[in-house]
Order: C-alpha cells, then structure tokens, then sequence
C-alpha cells in the first residue's frame, strides 16, 4: 500500500487535464476556420464546382445543310445510315466494364473485340487511337455501316446488349447526281481539333467536340450555315457517374441548305470532256520532244457572262469526298496527299497557276491602244523579231505581213505583240528606265484584274503574277543566292536566264516586256481569273466575282438569303475599243486558229468568241488553253503538258457549248436537248419539313426521302 498521500497526484492530473483541453480546443478552433474558409470565403466557387460534377452533358449533332445545285439537286446533303452506338456509362455499372457485352457485339459486327473495346475506351495523352476524344456521357458510334440484320439482331436482344444502341442516324453524302463529281467545288468533312475549339470559343458559332467542319470548297466556305447548332442535353448524375435526372434540354437546330449556281448536268458534262481531252491528248506526240504528250492536270470553267455566276468547275485528277466520310483511312490519305498522287485535292481552277499563252493577247491589244497605237493601224507580223542576238520567233515561224490589231488576235501573230512591247520599253526608258514610266503593258494587267484574287466564295485562292518593275525588285531579294550558285554564262538556257538574274536581277530586259507580250516569261494566271475576263469582255466590260453561292435557304424553306453578283471592276477599254475585240475574236472562230474546231458551229444564231494559247514551259511540254465566250457563257479551259490550245482543248470546249445549247455535229439546235441552267431569279422549293422538291436532271429522278438517285 502506498505512503504517497492522494493530494500529491492532483497537480500532475490537472496539468493534463488542461494540455488536452487546449489541444482539443485547438482542432476545433482548426476544423472550424477551416469550414468558414471552405463555406464562407470561397463557398461560391466549391459551390458552383460541386453543381458542375453532378451535371453533364449529352450533344445531340445538328444535321447539316445540304448544298445544292441551282435546279435544287443535292449535290452534298445526308443519307440514313444504321449507327451502332454504345453508352459507357451502362457498361462501367456492369462488373466486367461491359467486356462480355462488346464481346457479343463483335460477333455480330463480325469485328474484333479488341477493336470494339478501343473505340469505348476515352483517350488521353498516352492512349493511341482508335479512342473517344468526346465526352463519356455521349453515346459512342462503333461503325455507321451497320447492316439492317445486324441492327435487327441488337435492337431484338437487348438483354444481350444493354447500353448498345443501333439506330438511323444521319451521315453526310456526295451524291455525284449524274456523275457530276465537283469534289473540289464542294470540300469535304473532318472532326473538329482542339484548337479549333478554342479559337471559337468566343465566336457567334462556337465548336463542340462532336461537331464536324468543312475542310475544302463550299463546305469550308459557308461551315457556319450549313453546320447548324447542336442540341445539349443536361443530366444530373451520382458521383459514380450514374444519372440520377434530367436537367435541362435544347433541341439541335438543323443547318441551313446552300443553292449554288452549279448545273450538275453541265457539271457532269463538263468533268467528262476535260478527262477524255486529256487521255486524247496523251495519244498524240509532241514533235519537240518526241514523246507522247503526258497532260497530267486540267481545269475548266463554265460562268454566265453577265453575272459571273460559276455554271460549272472541273479540276483533274481528282477524287471522291465520300472518302472522307467518318474519317479518312491512312491508306486513302496518302493516296490523296502523297507524290505520286499529283494532288488531287488541288483545285486547279483557282488554285493552279501557268503562264496563259496567247489567250493572254486581250491585255497587251487593250494596253496598246491605251499607249495610243491605233487598233487598226498597220503592224508587220514577220517571222521572227530580232533584239541583238536573240531571236524571237512567231508561232511555227508563220508570216503574215502588214496586218490590224484585230487581225493580230486572229491569227495569234506572236511578232505584233514583241515589236508593241519592245517599243514602249525603249518609250519607257529601257535599261535606263524613267523615273515615272509609263508602263502600260503591266498597268492594264493590274486594270484587268490579273496578279490579285477574283474574290470567288472559295477558299485558298491563289494570285497569279504580272512580272512588273515591283515584282522585279522584290523577287531578287530571296531567289539571289540560289540564281548565282546555280547560273553560267554558257551554260543551258536555264543555267544563262540564272547567270542574268544573278547580275542584274532586278533590271526590267527587253526580253522580259517581249516574253510577257504573249503571257510568257513569269506570267501567271489561273482559269477563274481568265474565265472572268472573259465574261467581262462578252458582258460589255463588267468585271464580276465570280460566285458559286446563289442563296443561302433555311432548313424549313422559310428564310432565304439572296447572294447577289458583285463587280469587281470595269474593263480599262473604251466601249469602240471593247467591240473591235470582240469582232476579232469571233474571227478566231471563224477564220483564225480556233476556226477548225467550230467547223458547221450556228454562227448567225449564237456568235462564238475564242483565243486559242499554247504556252511554252521550261522543262515541261506545253500547256493548252482555250478561252471562249458567247452572249451567256465564258469557258475556260487549260490542260498541262498538253499540247496546243486548240488541239488539245478545243473539242471538249466544243462539246460543252453542244451540250449548252443542244447543238448537234451538223450544227442544228435541238431546245429541247439544251441544257440551259435555270433563270436566276429561281431558286428550288424548300418544304416546311425540309423535302427538297428538286428538277430532274434530264433523265428521270427516283426520290426517296430526300435523296435522289438517278433510275
């Protein structure tokens, strides 16, 4: 028993006593400014966190416009396809993560299971595709090309497949109506980036994930109105993810439908006559070379004089945009993007760019008569015209003598047109030049709208260039280095042009002003560009943008939006000047070099107009060009490697003003076989549940909902 008395413990237990109340009381005094900090200083922001982790979103697609042509035949709209969908918020409630459910689906599917799996699993920095880059509440598309038995199989099954969906869903189609392809006039389709997101993110049309955009053509140009908003629906969920109610919900709003001018009866015409004036012309021989003609490219433009509307536009090679529909396989990309593929998602009618050759002529015959050279003097067009020691010969050395501007055109005399240039190069002050020339040569290519954009509603369109005392400063600044490793003095032609440039590159020679007489040298245009001047001339000087847009037409037909023709412009000629081209160039087609390819052609009823151009390249075989225009149309065409103007080009020119104006081989009109595009006043009938009411392309039309097939 102890002898230690009770009172002596007392102090001891009290102190502990008071160590663990101040212990306590500090944790509490803790805890409790901790829960003010959390509840009262930033209870807002948890708040509105908390509200957020227990709301998500399911998107719901808009349907995209359709982009028609101007008699309301879709060219680009939507097709029903079987999409099999899967909701991985149903499958991470199963024990398995849903393994034996996409197992049983693969069977169906006859796909892999691993195959099925990726594309359920959600990507991130580490995971390769196939992945779900969208939200993990959105249904989950495993294939869109689901047959009617497997959907059958899935949809009768549902204790076999819980949370799998197979149900029609809208899918974007090229329809080719009439084998009017027009891949690059319409674009195509890819998922929207990252980036893209973000830059939009303060836009009056912002991205969601789901959304695709147009990548090309119209499908770039007018994204915003056919790509329509995408509905949302809002969920309320557990903190497993699981949906506990539904919170709010907007319905998707459809695209709007884009009218174009396109015919794609003229469309199809005009894609087949450029392909087989192509394969035509790799039959024939070059006599320089002495080898076949290789025309590995072309483009042609068909556009209403009087408005600059776009009728047609082919560009080869080319390809089909339903490739690109639901994602573009590895192997279809390189082939469209790869060296040997000659790129063919290039459109070459605005986007390739040569020297024009002689149907450049228009420009230096107007810049002469502007410098005060009568257009009906007397200019000798000899053989060959002599600067020093260089000779510049006329087309297949052919002399004509004393002869007119006019007759100039008509004959496409090449030594008119150096003798012009060189003598208002001399008047300009030749290697000394003036501090102020005159320089009408360059001036009226500026004035006819070459060397800047048509402003045409597509995108990615490319200048061309008139070589003018600017473009000769400038040049030199970045090609210097390059010219002097590469030039000699008496060395090939290439290797002489380089040892030239290398010393005086930035000087305006007399053989740069008598190469640009004929639109050759470092002159480049592209067809729309010619094909609007063209126009310009038939319409009597109206420089027009060229449009492919007509309107823009709500989703119920109610609302249309006109796109009206702009002008650019006039043409720098006097109204007399103006019809003493345009004299001589229906000469072209009657009695000059274009005259054998309108052989038998109605000219007393519908006057034909043509510049004929065979363009030198170095190193390459020449390019053909042919520019025509009647009262209502302009067609240009340009085939590279090709051979001449009118030999290559010239029957596929022909045959699309046959198809026109139902001109038969003895040159009788048929009205009825005339494929006159619609006034343009009229637009297609739209009804209020989104039918389309179409016209038929000339053969009879099977409508099917709301595609159109040709029977």
């Amino acid at each position: 028993m102890s002898n230690i008395p009770e009172t002596g413990r007392t102090p001891r237990v009290t102190i502990r006593l008071v160590a663990i109340q101040i212990l306590v009381f500090s944790l509490l005094l803790t805890l409790g400014g901790r829960l003010w900090y959390l509840q009262i200083r930033n209870g807002d922001e948890y708040t509105a966190e908390a509200a957020n982790n227990h709301v998500q979103q399911v998107v719901h697609p808009a349907v995209r416009g359709s982009i028609l042509d101007a008699r309301g035949v879709p060219l680009a709209d939507n097709e029903t396809r079987l999409v099999v969908s899967a909701s991985r918020t149903e499958l991470m409630k199963m024990k398995d993560d849903g393994k034996a459910v996409l197992t049983r689906l693969a069977g169906v599917l006859d796909m892999k299971p691993k195959d099925v799996m990726d594309k359920v699993r959600l990507c991130d920095a580490k995971t390769a595709q196939p992945c779900w880059n969208g939200s993990p509440y959105q249904p989950i598309p495993i294939t869109d090309e689901a047959s009617p038995k497997q959907a059958l199989q899935i949809r009768e099954r549902e204790e076999d497949f819980p949370g799998i969906s197979a149900e029609p869903t809208a899918v974007r189609r090229y329809a080719a109506p009439g084998d009017a392809n027009a891949a690059q006039v319409l674009g195509y389709l890819s998922p929207v980036t990252d980036e893209e997101i973000k830059k939009a993110e303060d836009s009056h049309s912002p991205l969601l994930r789901s959304d695709q955009i147009g990548r090309n053509g119209l499908e770039r140009e007018y994204d915003d109105e056919l790509r329509g908003k995408a509905g949302v629906t809002r969920y309320e969920v557990d903190n497993l993810g699981r949906v506990i109610g539904q919170a709010e919900s907007q319905k998707a709003q459809p695209g709007a439908n884009v009218v174009t001018s396109v015919d794609a009866r003229v469309q199809a015409v005009a894609e087949k006559e450029l392909a087989q004036a192509m394969k035509d012309a790799r039959k024939e021989m070059d006599r320089n070379t002495g080898r076949k003609y290789e025309a590995d490219a072309g483009a042609v433009v068909v556009m209403e004089a009087k408005t600059g509307r776009v009728v047609a536009m082919a560009s080869n090679p080319s390809y089909d945009p339903n490739a690109w529909v639901g994602g573009i396989s590895g192997k279809d990309y390189k082939k469209l993007t790869g060296k040997s593929s000659n790129y063919p998602l290039l459109n070459r009618a605005i986007q390739g760019q040569s020297a024009p050759g002689s149907i450049f002529k228009v420009v230096p015959t107007t810049a002469a008569v502007n410098a005060g050279y009568p257009f009906d003097g007397n200019y000798n067009c000899s053989s060959s015209f002599n600067i020093g020691s260089q000779v510049f010969k006329n087309f297949e050395s052919k002399g004509y003598g004393p002869i007119s501007l006019g007759r100039a055109l008509e004959v496409s005399c090449d030594t008119v047109f150096y003798d012009l240039s060189y003598k208002q190069w001399q008047k300009d002050g030749g290697n000394k030049p003036k501090k102020h020339p005159a320089d009408w040569f360059y001036k009226t290519a500026h004035q006819f709208g070459l060397g800047k954009e048509t402003g045409i509603d597509l995108p990615n369109e490319v200048t061309g260039r008139i070589p003018d005392r600017q473009w000769k400063k400038d040049y030199p600044k970045a090609n210097k280095n390059a010219w002097c490793k590469y030039g000699k003095k008496d060395g090939n032609y290439g290797q002489r042009i380089a040892y030239e440039n290398c010393l005086e590159g930035m000087k305006m020679r007399a053989g740069d002003s008598v190469n640009y007489s004929i639109g050759q040298g470092d002159t480049l245009v592209t067809p729309i560009q010619m094909a609007t001047i063209y126009a310009a001339i038939s319409n009597g000087g109206t420089l027009y943008d060229p449009t492919i847009g007509k309107a823009i037409v709500s989703a119920d037909g109610k609302k249309v939006q006109q796109i009206k023709p702009k002008s650019h412009g006039k043409l720098p000629m006097t109204q007399g000047t103006r019809d003493k081209i345009d004299k001589a160039l229906a000469g072209v087609a009657t009695r000059g070099t274009a005259a054998w390819r309108f052989g038998g052609w109605p000219q007393d009823k519908i006057p034909m107009h043509a510049k004929t151009g065979t363009a030198e390249v170095y190193g390459k075989q020449t390019t053909s060009w042919f520019a025509t225009y009647t009262k209502d149309y302009s067609i240009v065409m340009t085939i590279s490697q090709g051979g001449t103007g009118s030999g290559a080009s010239g029957p596929a020119v022909r045959n699309i003003y046959n198809a026109l104006y139902g001109v038969d081989a003895k040159g009788k009109i048929d009205n009825k076989k005339a494929l006159l595009p619609q006034p343009q006043a009229t637009l297609p009938k739209i009804d209020s549940d989104g039918t389309i009411q179409a016209q038929p392309l000339g053969k009879p039309i099977a409508v099917v909902g709301r595609r159109e097939q040709l029977s």
